[in-house]
């Protein structure tokens, strides 16, 4: 079984290890009994002095009784005992413990049966004698055994430092031993780790060194099962490909080079397209212009945009180019879900399709007898509203791939919001127009009709007079029909006041101080105008707004109020205000038209239509104050 590079490194290094191990330890076991020896020579040596104690203290005790050493020398014995014990045992946590010797063990267990039997039943008989004589006598003897008796312990450390001297001596070739393997284990592993790791490494750095160079025929040695042989063969396929690839560069190249060209032609004509999309104006000539773009980017044989009826029910071709007359009179117009394009239509879904493939369908008819192969048809939508169709003919068989039919769906899609913008446009200017005539026909209803209506009966008063030759009443009728003819006049200028302010000041200071100073040069009333805060800078639709209401006010403070002064007063902040206050007669609008007045009913519309709202006070006998109020935040939000 071939093993891998690191399970090599791992069992070379595991060996190593034990054999460290199994040395290292055995210079500790060595060590140990060293250390073991050497507290039990300590020992050995203290019994070797306790034993000249003990017979010190009994010359004592002997020589003067009085002394009573008794008790220190049974201590003292007792201690002897215990050492010789623990020699003879050993003691582990010390360490303690003689060598594993016969001749020591044998000199332990004499001394220990010497103590036992001569020299410890010696002290208490002389500890237990009471006679002075005896006591000297046994001293005496016992002293000379002591002699006999400390020449074994002497024996016995001998004994333990042959022993030790033996372990030293074996000692240190383990240590020269231990040396010898760290030299020689560092050699060998330096060995192995360059054969194993550094070569390998080596030849990879310089294989990839002469590919760096432009030399991709290197190839690498890949024997074996391990990492790196995997890691060489890697490299060698990395080498292939890369001397595959750099033979084909130039083609890549130049294909890459092609596709790039063909998405930065399909981009530009995107942006233009949609740069045209943004000016254009018109419908037809939109769909023209972005329909041949298409043909030209697609090298198209021709096309149509079709565009759908206000019900959506059926396509009419609004722009063709390089199709038949007989394709237009058959497919001017087209129903929704009929035919290919119809289906699109009404699915919403883009397709490019082969016409060989359906060449047995009726409906395809027209397409076929038009010599067209292949046909492109992509939606027109805005949002989720279908607006037309876009189609592509080709007059060879082909299939669009799915990034040109996307690009041609974002064409779509810019010209349905272009369209759908137009329409818009469109709608926005009749309705604009539609609330111009509106507001016109309530301005005319509220002023000149009502004075035609007056003289229209002034004249039948004034036929009446004539006929029965009451020419008092004639001249007076005259008199009220030349003052309502003034009145109207008056109501026409006015009128075209407003519809030129609104036209001529798009500033807001200088449309107000304008129409009073008109309306001051009209009816000879003095005016006053102040404004509080910062200018205000509206839309132009809310300056309109502001402009009718103030002129409204103004022509009913002439036609109504009596008034010998008008006060203008505009406050520009958080809330807005626009007062008009004048010391005219006033009126009670709980007994007057009120809200059913169409003047102030249009002048609410007006306040509603730029966010704000319209108050009218009034008291009879001290004026009339209409005062207009908004939001300037709404303002600056677009409400109006």
């Amino acid at each position: 079984m071939k093993l891998k590079i690191s399970q090599k490194i791992t069992s070379l290094l595991v060996f190593y290890f034990l054999v460290a191990v199994v040395a290292i330890g055995s210079t500790l076991v060595v060590s140990r009994h060293l250390e073991g020896s050497a507290a039990a020579i300590n020992d050995a040596g203290r019994e070797r002095m306790r034993s000249y104690r003990i017979a010190f203290l009994m010359a004592q005790q002997v020589r003067q009784p009085e002394s009573n050493l008794r008790e220190e020398i049974e201590r003292e014995a007792l201690r002897f005992e215990r050492t010789l014990i623990e020699l003879k045992n050993g003691n582990p946590q010390r360490p303690l413990f003689l060598p594993n010797e016969p001749r020591v063990i044998e000199q332990v267990l004499t001394l220990q049966l010497v103590w036992s039997d001569v020299m410890k039943p010696r002290i208490e008989t002389i500890l237990s004698s009471t006679s002075a004589e005896e006591q000297s006598r046994l001293l005496t003897e016992y002293q000379i055994s002591l002699e006999s008796f400390v020449a074994g312990i002497d024996d016995l450390v001998v004994l333990i430092e042959r022993s030790n001297a033996h372990a030293t001596s074996i000692l240190r070739p383990f240590q020269v031993g231990l040396i010898v393997i760290a030299l020689l284990g560092t050699v060998l592993l330096d060995y192995i780790f360059s054969l194993l790791l550094v070569r390998p490494v080596q030849r990879l750095n310089d294989g990839l060194r002469s590919m760096g160079e432009g030399n991709f025929d290197v190839r690498l040695p890949a024997k074996g099962e391990d990492e790196l042989s995997e890691l060489a063969h890697g490299f060698n396929q990395m080498a292939e490909h890369l001397q595959d690839t750099y033979a084909t560069l130039e083609e890549r190249i130049a294909e890459k080079t092609q596709r790039v060209e063909v998405k930065n032609r399909e981009l530009g004509a995107l942006y233009e397209v949609a740069a045209f999309l943004n000016a254009s104006t018109a419908a037809e000539p939109l769909c023209d212009n972005v329909l041949g773009r298409m043909i030209a980017l697609f090298n198209a044989s021709g096309g149509v945009i079709r565009l759908t009826d206000p019900n959506g029910e059926q396509l009419k071709v609004v722009a063709a180019r390089d199709v038949s007359d007989y394709f237009l009179e058959r497919e001017t117009w087209l129903e929704v879900g009929s035919c290919l394009c119809g289906e699109v239509a009404c699915k919403g879904v883009a397709i490019s399709s082969d016409l060989a493939d359906q060449a047995s369908q009726p409906s395809l008819d027209t397409c076929n007898c038009s010599d067209f192969r292949a046909i492109a048809a992509i939606p027109i939508r805005s949002k989720q509203s279908m607006l037309g169709l876009l189609n592509l003919f080709f007059d060879t068989p082909r299939i669009l791939p799915p990034a040109e039919v996307r690009l041609l769906e974002s064409v779509g899609l810019h010209l349905g919001t272009a369209i759908e913008n137009q329409r818009l446009v469109a709608r926005e200017k009749e309705m604009a127009i539609s609330e111009e005539r509106n507001l016109l026909a309530q301005e005319l209803h509220d002023s000149i009709a009502q004075s035609l209506a007056f003289l229209n009966i002034q004249v039948q008063l004034l036929q009446e007079d004539l006929s029965n030759q009451k020419v008092a009443n004639a001249i007076e009728v005259v008199e009220q029909i030349r003052e309502g003819v003034q009145e109207s006049y008056d109501d026409v200028r006015e009128l075209l006041v407003h519809f030129r302010t609104q036209l001529d000041h798009a500033n807001l200071d200088a449309a107000i101080g304008s129409a009073l100073e008109k309306f001051e040069g009209q009816v000879g009333i003095p005016t006053h105008y102040s404004r509080i805060g910062p200018p205000l800078d509206l839309p132009p639709e809310s300056v309109v707004q502001m402009l009718h209401i103030l002129q409204e006010s103004l022509s009913n403070v002439r036609k109504h109020s009596e008034a010998t002064k008008v006060e203008v007063e505009l406050i520009s902040a958080a809330e807005c205000r626009l007062t008009v206050k004048d010391n005219g007669k006033g009126c009670d609008f709980s007994k007057d038209a009120g809200d059913t007045h169409v003047g102030i009913r249009i002048m609410r519309e007006r306040a509603h239509r730029m966010g704000g709202s319209l108050t009218l006070v009034s008291v009879p006998g001290q004026g009339t104050e209409v005062t207009l109020t908004w939001a300037a935040a709404m303002m600056t939000a677009g409400v109006a």
